[in-house]
């Protein structure tokens, strides 16, 4: 018969060979007494969505390091915020991040609430943040299932119905297995097991601590799971932007609406990101072309940007103008960013 998966060996494991992050707390710390700080737990977890560990740890320092707590965080400037978070993308989690801060301070005395469901009557806390910053930050009885997690339970289990019909199915095989202690360690010990051992490709099966009691392993079949249903095939919109700057040297931006792509962020004037009649531009000049597409791809779509540029001296229709040195490519979006670096050259100042 098959063993069956323990968590007190995952946890084991953990204990050495937890990946070290500037948002946790390591468990032989926190098993010394050191508390894990709320805010940290749900800033990491806020800037973790849809995005890779190793894009984040930067930005979560940069953060921590110009808004220590939820306080300072809620206190803050919108664009301030708007600008460090440039470049993450997934914006509107940026808006809710204010949001959210600002309710904490105001609503719960800047105490973040400790249960699941509490926390999701904050701003831009779902189902899956609540469970990890309860499960992590207070040791609440919560499964957390991200990515990592669901691999390592449709192998662990064989499941081979597709993701992200599987969901359902693997959320409660995780379920089954959080114990009743340390919470917060075991779930992330699953995590940082699917993110180092039980790997999307040439999973490493020799040393993983649940081995004897994976099922795909002992069918041969751990590589080729989760099974997940074909991707359907993005549509390519198109739009145009423009670029203008002043012989001053100040740059022609506009913050976009705050609902839509991009909310609330700097960016260049232009069309709406579709097929439709581009608007006219932001003020009469002499327009050229740069004749290099800016290509960009977002969740659900490809972009397609004709980019063009202009010197002028007039009031412009719509935006308003940033003074060079007061002006950083690093507040836009990555997008955005792009336009920029095509555009620059042709609008260097003599």
């Amino acid at each position: 018969m098959r063993e069956t998966p323990d968590p007190q060996t995952l946890l084991s494991w953990y204990d050495d060979h937890a990946r070290a992050m500037p948002w946790r707390v390591p468990p032989a710390d926190k098993q010394a007494g050191v508390a894990p700080d709320p805010y940290r737990v749900w800033l990491s977890e806020i800037m973790l969505q849809q995005t890779t560990v190793a894009a984040v740890r930067g930005y979560f320092i940069k953060f921590t390091t110009l808004w220590p707590n939820v306080r300072a965080l809620a206190a803050a400037e919108d664009a301030d915020v708007m600008a460090a978070w440039a470049g993450l993308g997934y914006y509107a989690r940026a808006r809710n991040l204010l949001k959210c801060a600002r309710a904490v301070v105001a609503d719960h005395g800047g105490q973040f609430p400790d249960t699941v469901e509490a926390l999701q009557t904050l701003p831009g806390i779902g189902p899956y943040t609540s469970a990890a910053i309860a499960s992590i930050a207070f040791d609440r009885q919560a499964t957390v299932v991200d990515g990592n997690v669901e691999r390592v339970m449709s192998r662990l289990y064989a499941v081979e119905v597709p993701l992200p019909t599987s969901k359902p199915e693997l959320t409660a095989l995780a379920t089954g297995l959080t114990p009743d202690a340390r919470q917060g360690d075991y779930n992330q010990a699953v995590m940082d097991l699917g993110a180092t051992i039980c790997t999307p490709k040439s999973p490493a099966c020799g040393i993983c601590p649940w081995m004897d009691a994976c099922q795909a392993r002992a069918q041969g079949i751990a590589a080729e799971l989760p099974k997940k249903l074909p991707k359907k095939q993005k549509p390519t919109r198109l739009g145009i932007v423009y670029v203008l700057r002043r012989r001053d040297g100040a740059w022609l931006l506009e913050t976009r609406p705050e609902k839509g792509l991009l909310g609330g962020m700097l960016g260049w004037p232009g069309s709406d990101w579709s097929d439709a009649p581009a608007p006219a531009p932001p003020a009469t000049a002499d327009w050229q072309d740069t004749g290099v597409e800016v290509r960009h791809t977002f969740t659900h779509f490809h972009l397609k940007l004709q980019v063009l540029t202009a010197f002028t001296a007039l009031q412009p229709d719509r935006g308003h103008f940033i003074a060079h040195d007061r002006f950083s490519p690093a507040d836009l979006p990555t997008v955005m960013r792009k336009v920029y670096d095509v555009a620059s050259p042709a609008l260097a100042l003599d």
